[in-house]
């Protein structure tokens, strides 16, 4: 193997942990809300400048409730910024996690791809009269070019 960018071996022990916290996670969260692309688009969005805006009206709110209106529920309005509190540092420290995992899988997904690529080509040169004829022919199909072939035949019943 000339390619490994890592080594990683996870104990049945390890994976059966990791699959408890993931489903205590799974289980504290479930009141977040899972929103469909159109509602996405379709909500008002708080970036940095629109957060600090936000975190002074809070302020200038529950200092002033007299002066709006009866259905505007500063105590939910509030509360929304501290489990936006709350929520946030959990979030990146989950996003930071994932994009490891990302980066981990696409590493053992290149290793195993250059390692096959690699043993392939040795294959189709070593392997020839060695009784692995079909087990190379097996493995050509991840490069047979379908739609070429069918127009090649196209063209040479033309």
């Amino acid at each position: 193997m000339t390619q490994n960018l890592i080594t990683l071996e996870l104990s049945a022990e390890a994976l059966a942990a990791i699959d408890a916290a993931l489903s205590t996670l799974e289980t504290h969260l479930v009141p977040l809300l899972g929103l469909d692309p159109e509602s996405r688009r379709g909500l008002t969005k708080m970036g940095d400048k629109s957060e600090a805006f936000c975190r002074e009206a809070v302020v200038a709110f529950a200092q002033n409730a007299e002066v709006l209106p009866r259905n505007f529920d500063v105590t939910a309005y509030v509360d929304d910024l501290a489990a936006l509190d709350a929520l946030r540092p959990r979030r990146i420290r989950l996003s930071r996690l994932h994009e490891r995992l990302l980066d981990t899988e696409m590493a053992l997904g290149s290793d195993l791809m250059a390692n096959s690529l690699e043993g392939y080509a040795v294959l189709k040169v070593a392997g020839k009269g060695t009784g692995l004829d079909s087990l190379r022919q097996m493995l050509s199909t991840r490069f047979a070019r379908g739609r070429r072939a069918a127009t090649d035949e196209a063209a040479e019943s033309a």
